[in-house]
């Protein structure tokens, strides 16, 4: 088989300077991708975009607050000016609050689906069009979780969020083959990253896998031939002791 080439195509990351995002981000580089490297944090978007370029390969900075629904709308409408193109949409920014329902503040609970799930819709929403019309195609993908699949105490919000999120996926999957969209829901389960480091330092990160490795795998996802879908996958740690 044939492997896609990447040069000149452009990939938008959530989250892109985070755990995952920033080895998706260097990996997507690696193959060519120009990557637009989105997150709230300027210092970090900075330097991972210096990183990538000083390495030869193609990155720009995109500081956006995904809970601003008009800064979304904006920030699409910014990269087709600029580029003409957006090949490849990766949902990937998420954020939890480890408390009990009863102490969860309606704020936090809104602040998380916004993030996790109403992002998403509404960056999906503005590229679709675009894939659809002017290029006849691209990818979404959605970084979900284990949590959409299973529950565990004071994780509320982002199990909603998250199992919304999936059924969002398949969702949007369902409108998009018919136009050339590729939609496809990664599942991932935990990874060695701040998001669960920085929340549970005790945490066995043996049980844990590499964020490189979910990387790699999306970067397999892209390399699909045209005419060809995958619309879920599962990628868990070998050593996870909490999943069959």
């Amino acid at each position: 088989m044939i492997m896609k080439t990447f040069n000149g195509h452009i990939a938008l990351i959530t989250g892109g300077a985070g755990g995952l995002g920033s080895a998706l981000s260097r990996i997507l580089a690696e193959n060519q991708f120009h990557v637009i490297v989105a997150d709230v944090r300027k210092e970090s978007v900075d330097k991972l975009v210096a990183e990538i370029n000083s390495n030869g390969h193609k990155a720009s900075g995109l500081i956006i607050d995904l809970t601003n629904a008009a800064e979304l709308d904006n920030a699409i409408a910014s990269i087709y000016e600029d580029f003409r193109r957006l090949d490849v949409l990766i949902n990937n920014a998420g954020i939890d609050l480890t408390v009990s329902v009863e102490e969860m503040p309606i704020e936090q609970w809104d602040r998380i689906m916004a993030v996790n799930l109403r992002a998403p819709f509404i960056l999906s929403r503005a590229v679709f069009p675009l894939m659809r019309k002017e290029q006849q195609g691209g990818d979404i993908i959605n970084i979900i979780s284990t949590a959409a699949l299973r529950a565990w105490p004071n994780a509320s919000a982002y199990h909603a969020s998250k199992w919304g999120f999936l059924g969002f996926s398949h969702a949007l999957h369902t409108e998009g083959r018919k136009y050339g969209i590729r939609v496809t829901a990664v599942i991932a389960g935990g990874m060695q990253t701040p998001f669960l480091t920085d929340r549970f330092p005790d945490i066995d990160l043996t049980t844990l896998q590499d964020p490189a490795n979910v990387a790699q795998t999306i970067l397999h996802i892209l390399h699909t031939p045209q005419g060809s879908v995958v619309p879920e996958i599962k990628i868990l740690p070998m050593k996870e002791t909490s999943w069959p």
